[in-house]
């Protein structure tokens, strides 16, 4: 079998998890290749909080955290359920905490961790903090001619289309928490007098988030000299007998067969962008135009593995989110957090809740799609809330009034996808809701804003749901009247950070058939493998996170890491 290039390890894709088994092959003395389709690196990651979620970490401790390798396996099983795999749990929460220390020990990948809850903390095993870590801040200028290739960051994380901002900055921003002021007047200054930047165009040179974790670890991936071919799509998977030998890459418009002696390690994304395998997996309705993920994951690695005869798993499922898709915007703007900010609900059309609307974004997401049908269709469902509202908070496109009023707004906005009316009956009609179901709700959420508790799908009473709420509003700080004109609507979709379902593996990240056996020489990591958190998302970058430890277990075992 003949070859135009050989190497040890083929690394597909270039998100956090692909590019953390660059790093850890290389380091056991391993020759690297990094191929990515597109013209970007740093796929979804890039575009994402960046965020990883490892339990019972080094860091967890000296932050104020309290954890346990019992206390994590308990709480993964017990969220995850029936779907979980327990040798793939113990593998994540045994090897996440080492992945950590070998990025810190070994490249310029720096986490903090944060006091940012689970989302179920009051399942057994749960914590309120301590297991998501966000990547340390960095300026661009150490990448070099690198940095304009880097994939940007989505735009529902950056302010005002300029101002990069980590998470914590976030919820002062979002939540309106006192010291807001100041905290938007820093991030405005240190982007304008970054004159070198401003120099060079609009995008901020302050990284956080998803580029703060990219960024670092291109910067580690060029310190070490690993090659990443840019504009490189695999095509398919080369097999001798029952192993993987390697993959033809299009490179230069060319053909190129590529020799991998140890591993071929895909973490080339889920299959959210193309509509037919939407349309054949996902619950309908479905579209591409709904998912807020990079555009060029179309399910590559997925398919290639299934051609040659792997199995999958989760297919028919996603990381659900609320999303907005806003004419004009290619990206639909996804709504993480501000459903759990006093002053609305999400109804659907006979005017009605259907969900608790401060849940983690997934449960929201999923239950937009679930509660749809003939009888009382919510794709899309429709978030309400009132003037008072609408002047205070931020939501999804929409800053606060007091800074960004409705005559400002773009037309994508203020005539696409923004409702107002000066009655709630007046803005019922206008967006084919039942006004008497609508006025109901309203009157019931009111009554539940004076109380503090909601005895229908129990808002606020999670610890989760109170850490994105106000928490200077009393008595709840996620359940707030809606009582001051005028009225606001905006649509709301069953949307996706991205595909649950792909290729199933091993606690070792090796794909295995449709018998259950390894298909050796390849491993998927991220979306491209099905996930190991089943149905269920336990915490901020549970997506990210699980990516890169079987990124960083799956170089291990390909280079035969012992220790």
């Amino acid at each position: 079998m003949s070859f135009d290039h050989t190497v040890d390890v083929l690394v597909v894709g270039s998100g956090g998890g692909a590019l953390t088994s660059a790093i850890a092959a290389q380091a056991n003395n391993a020759d690297v290749l990094v191929v990515e389709k597109s013209d970007q690196y740093g796929g979804t990651s890039a575009m994402s909080g960046g965020s990883i979620w490892i339990p019972n970490s080094h860091l967890s401790g000296p932050a104020g955290g309290e954890d346990s390798r019992e206390a994590a396996l308990e709480y993964i099983l017990t969220s995850v359920g029936e779907k979980a795999d327990r040798k793939r749990v113990e593998a994540y929460v045994d090897f996440g905490p080492r992945m950590l220390k070998f990025l810190e020990e070994n490249t310029h990948v720096i986490f903090e961790c944060q006091p940012y809850s689970d989302y179920y903390p009051e399942l057994p095993g749960g914590k309120r903090g301590y297991r998501t870590h966000e990547p340390y801040p960095m300026h661009a200028r150490v990448l070099g001619k690198d940095f304009e290739t880097m994939r940007m960051p989505h735009h529902a994380i950056v302010v005002m289309d300029r101002y990069s901002m980590n998470n914590v900055e976030g919820k002062y921003l979002l939540t309106q928490a006192p010291g807001w002021q100041k905290v938007m007047a820093k991030l405005m200054a240190r982007y304008w007098f970054d004159i070198p930047m401003r120099l060079r165009g609009k995008r901020d040179g302050r990284l956080t988030m998803g580029n703060a974790l990219i960024g670092r670890l291109r910067w580690s991936l060029n310190d070490r000299k690993i090659p990443v071919w840019l504009s490189a799509p695999m095509r398919e998977l080369i097999i001798e007998g029952n192993r993987v030998r390697g993959a033809v890459v299009e490179k230069d418009g060319k053909l190129m067969r590529i020799e991998a002696r140890s591993g071929v390690i895909m973490g080339a994304g889920g299959f959210e962008h193309d509509q037919s395998m939407r349309d054949q997996y996902l619950p309908k309705p479905t579209s591409t135009d709904w998912s807020a993920s990079n555009t060029n994951n179309t399910g590559d690695g997925i398919k290639l593995g299934m051609a040659a005869g792997a199995a999958t798993d989760l297919m028919e499922h996603a990381w659900w989110i609320p999303v907005i898709p806003v004419p004009g915007i290619p990206r639909p703007w996804a709504i993480f957090a501000e459903r759990s900010l006093p002053g609305l609900v999400m109804v659907d059309s006979k005017g009605q809740r259907f969900t608790n609307e401060a849940a983690p974004y997934l449960e929201a997401g999923a239950a937009i799609g679930a509660h749809h049908s003939a009888e009382a269709s919510s794709v899309p469902a429709y978030c309400i809330f009132d003037n008072t509202f609408r002047r205070k908070y931020p939501f999804g496109p929409l800053g606060p009034g007091a800074v960004m009023p409705d005559s400002t707004l773009p037309p994508g906005i203020h005539k696409g996808i923004m409702h107002k009316a000066e009655t709630l009956a007046e803005l019922a009609k206008s967006i084919g809701v039942d006004p008497a179901g609508l006025e109901d709700t309203v009157r019931k959420n009111n009554d539940y804003a004076a109380s503090g508790k909601d005895p229908d799908f129990q808002r606020g009473d999670s610890y989760y749901d109170r850490y994105y709420g106000d928490s200077t509003h009393q008595p709840s700080p996620c359940i707030g009247p809606i009582e001051q004109a005028p009225y606001y609507a905006i649509a709301l979709y069953p949307g996706d950070i991205g595909t649950k379902g792909g290729l199933l593996t091993d606690e070792n990240a090796r794909v295995l058939d449709k018998n259950g056996n390894v298909m050796e020489g390849l491993y998927a990591i991220g979306n491209t493998a099905a996930s190991m958190m089943g149905t269920k998302y336990p915490g901020a970058g549970s997506t990210i996170g699980p990516s890169m430890v079987f990124g960083y277990i799956a170089a291990r075992h390909a280079t035969r890491a012992n220790d």
